[in-house]
């Protein structure tokens, strides 16, 4: 079990990956005010949603212990990212505010895992 779940933790930082290398590659046209959601973005978000949830399940069916208010956290901060990119996936230009949150709220989102124990 603890293989599938190492697989699944490489799953979920393939889809971190893709959100936040979608967020730096549009960095430059940001500043433009040309910047826009592209399709790995969402692709990344879901990736973390759906492996998150297998995480969360494999690890409490393993009986290890799960930080519920550290995963309601990152899962809060996910769905206001999904929720960006869904809605703006579409636009051409971005506004600067919102592209600067989901770049945001994934770096906090990554911090959160990372350093809260």
């Amino acid at each position: 079990m603890d293989v599938l779940i190492h697989a699944v933790v490489g799953l979920h930082i393939i889809g971190i990956a893709a959100l936040l290398g979608g967020f730096l590659t549009q960095m430059k046209a940001m500043g433009r005010g040309e910047a826009r959601m592209v399709p790995g973005m969402l692709h990344g978000a879901l990736t973390m949603l759906v492996t998150g949830a297998a995480l969360v399940g494999l690890n409490q069916a393993q009986d290890y212990t799960v930080n519920n208010i550290k995963i309601g956290v990152k899962l809060a901060l996910l769905v206001v990212i999904l929720a960006l990119v869904y809605v703006k996936r579409d636009d051409e230009k971005v506004e600067a505010a919102a592209f600067g949150t989901v770049g945001a709220l994934t770096a906090t989102n990554i911090f959160i895992a990372v350093l809260w124990t």
